[in-house]
């Protein structure tokens, strides 16, 4: 074993580009997954890394053994899923990976197993495959994996058919497609404009700056993105008191004045926190000043940093 696998500190390549679906010979097409981005280090053993370089398989105990799946040791890329009533379920994976009680992730593994789907390959026996463009690289990945099952697959991609494959996800309310340029090489944690998403679903990642008391059982989260050094401010959206997730916001160190450079009026009793999580909120519209219409709170996620939260 040697370079990247002995690291073991590469960073996912991340997509730089969004848009609306197209399309072209010089692409490759394949659904974009609602779940948790991770790399795994496969060889005689199962090693699962997310975004942020943390080792997670002690999360995912059911997939302890796929690394019997493939061929010879290598690094796969792709998304950790929870599939529910048919297609991905976002907050249940996101429940997943917050877990600490071992029994209660042993028990989740049984009633709502997660599933990780390759779609890319950064090293197959000891060979560094990120020179080599996209095709090659989904050619080696399709070889690697010698057998699948509910625990590993490799996401199947399509060509020149990008609106048709776009208007499935319409059809079956998924979150969308992922637009790669055959020819573009693997660039480890940096965003690049060679894969596009193109997005049926719209949410995104905000950091959680603070809160508002509401009516009895609910709080308004004061949510924010990041602009170069600036965290600007973004609005609200409602959240539970009595969830796990609101537990876990109330403990985060209190600040005196909010993080934002410029704060609109009606957060004057806003309890301010340390910019310090980031959660997914869906919306029906964004608005030019980054405001959402219909914010819905999605859950809170460990494998983005808020600086990685921009718009």
């Amino acid at each position: 074993m040697s370079g990247l696998f002995d690291r073991r500190d590469t960073a996912p390549m991340l997509i730089g580009e969004e848009g609306e679906a197209f399309d072209s010979p010089d692409y490759l097409y394949e659904l974009k997954l609602d779940g948790v981005r991770c790399l795994a280090y496969l060889s005689d053993q199962t090693e699962l890394v997310n975004k942020r370089k943390l080792l997670v398989s002690p999360l995912y105990p059911e997939l302890a053994g796929i690394c019997r799946q493939v061929r010879t040791p290598c690094i796969l890329d792709g998304e950790l899923i929870v599939m529910h009533g048919g297609k991905p379920d976002f907050s249940e994976m996101q429940r997943r990976a917050l877990m600490g009680n071992q029994v209660k992730i042993e028990m989740a593994s049984k009633m709502l197993p997660v599933s990780f789907t390759a779609f890319d390959i950064l090293q197959e026996g000891g060979r560094d495959l990120i020179g080599l463009p996209l095709t090659q690289r989904k050619e080696i990945l399709n070889d690697a994996v010698k057998r699948e099952n509910d625990r590993l697959a490799v996401s199947r991609s399509i060509e020149n058919a990008g609106r048709q494959l776009y208007a499935l996800t319409e059809r079956q309310d998924l979150e969308g497609i992922v637009a790669k340029l055959k020819t573009s090489r693997y660039y480890p944690g940096k965003r690049t404009r060679e894969w596009i998403k193109c997005k049926n679903l719209q949410d995104d990642d905000y950091v959680v700056c603070g809160y508002l008391p509401k009516r009895e059982g609910v709080t308004s989260l004061v949510i924010g993105q990041y602009r170069g050094a600036d965290l600007l401010y973004r609005g609200h959206v409602a959240l539970g008191v009595s969830g796990r997730d609101f537990q876990r916001i109330r403990k985060i160190k209190k600040l005196s004045a909010p993080p934002f450079r410029d704060t609109p009026a009606g957060n004057e009793n806003a309890v301010w926190i340390e910019p310090a999580l980031v959660c997914t909120v869906k919306y029906m519209e964004k608005y030019k000043n980054g405001s959402l219409r219909q914010p819905v709170y999605k859950g809170l996620r460990d494998d983005k940093t808020p600086e990685e939260c921009t718009g």
